[in-house]
């Protein structure tokens, strides 16, 4: 037996309701034919922006906690001059687009890490689930994980804290002096990041894939939060899957790891046995989160999840709703086969 099964066995288990509730995936208003128009009306809405209303209240997690290792260190090869040169300036791909202007105070008043930092304990155990992605994204243990920057956060099933924990972990990168993030909320089926952060839905990831243009960079937003931009899922498609393992989604991806190459890309992804969107995503990432809701996610679900992305490099355990710190209770991380339980 593994040790990330070892981790996962610890892990208070009854049966999953075989109905789970998820945000409401239709999007609003009437879809558009071209990215051009979607673009033209949201510049437009925002030349006087309403208030947004307060985002619906929701079950904050009371303590998520973390354990990690590094993967091992891979031979790599020179930088290419794109990286080199982007050492020296944060600055990303200039864009027409108006900064989103994320609810910081909901956010705070719902347990979020916010860039003020007073949520002490969270802001926390975020700093130590964020370090060794960075270390493994950058090459600070003497060697990159291949896609490292592609970060994939998921869960067995849903309402387990995935999205809470995509905001928190990607507000958490935004403090880092040396890098930025690119927040992608790839859960298309049943998006939720932008109700979430309070910004109003734009075109996105898949108007991307279902047009072909433009380029993935000019839909890209940038926020009222230096060094956090965001990519909205965009409108919905009948054949999401197919999407998003066609060569376009290959190409984009791509394009957006050369585009932003100082900057982690976090990606709120669908869960992993409801649906295949999600495991045809994780093809595209070099490292990938697991998150698992204390005492309510069955063991057999964690074991049945790990199986479908045992392919990634390096995969990750955050226990999530912990009501206390107590002995039984396990998180860990993993690449290549090596890692620990930490009992905390």
């Amino acid at each position: 037996m593994s040790l990330i099964e070892r981790a996962a066995g610890k892990i208070p288990g009854r049966e999953t309701e075989a109905a789970q509730k998820g945000p409401d995936g239709k999007p609003s208003g009437e879809p558009k034919s071209t990215i051009e128009a979607l673009m033209e009306r949201t510049a437009q809405s925002r030349e006087v922006e309403p208030p947004l209303a307060p985002a619906p209240a929701v079950e904050a997690p009371s303590q998520t906690t973390a354990a990690a290792v590094s993967a091992p260190a891979q031979s790599q090869d020179a930088p290419s001059p794109v990286v080199e040169a982007a050492k020296a300036s944060v600055a990303p791909p200039s864009t027409s687009l108006p900064p989103a202007r994320i609810q910081l105070e909901t956010l705070r008043a719902r347990g979020y890490v916010t860039p003020e930092g007073d949520q002490e304990r969270i802001g926390q155990e975020f700093r130590v689930i964020k370090r060794p992605l960075l270390e493994n994204a950058f090459g600070r243990n003497a060697g990159n994980v291949r896609n490292g920057r592609r970060v994939m956060i998921t869960s067995a099933f849903p309402s387990e804290g995935k999205t809470f924990c995509a905001i928190n972990l990607a507000m958490s990168i935004a403090a880092e002096r040396d890098c930025q993030v690119l927040l992608i909320d790839a859960d298309v089926a049943r998006p939720a990041l932008l109700r979430e952060l309070g910004v109003s839905a734009t075109a996105g990831l898949m108007d991307c894939l279902i047009d072909g243009t433009p380029d993935v960079t000019a839909l890209v937003q940038p926020t009222n939060i230096d060094k956090l931009s965001i990519l909205p899922s965009g409108r919905q498609h009948g054949q999401l899957t197919e999407l998003l393992a066609s060569d376009a989604m290959t190409a984009l991806v791509e394009r957006l790891s050369e585009s932003y190459p100082d900057t982690i890309l976090v990606f709120d992804s669908p869960p992993l046995l409801l649906t295949t969107e999600a495991r045809v995503l994780a093809g595209h990432m070099g490292q990938i989160v697991l998150v698992v809701e204390a005492g309510r996610t069955p063991q057999d679900g964690v074991t049945e999840a790990l199986a479908t992305i045992s392919h990634c490099e390096v995969v990750g355990l955050v226990l999530n709703k912990a009501q206390s710190r107590s002995k039984g209770y396990y998180s860990g991380y993993t690449g290549h086969g090596y890692g620990y339980a930490n009992s905390a």
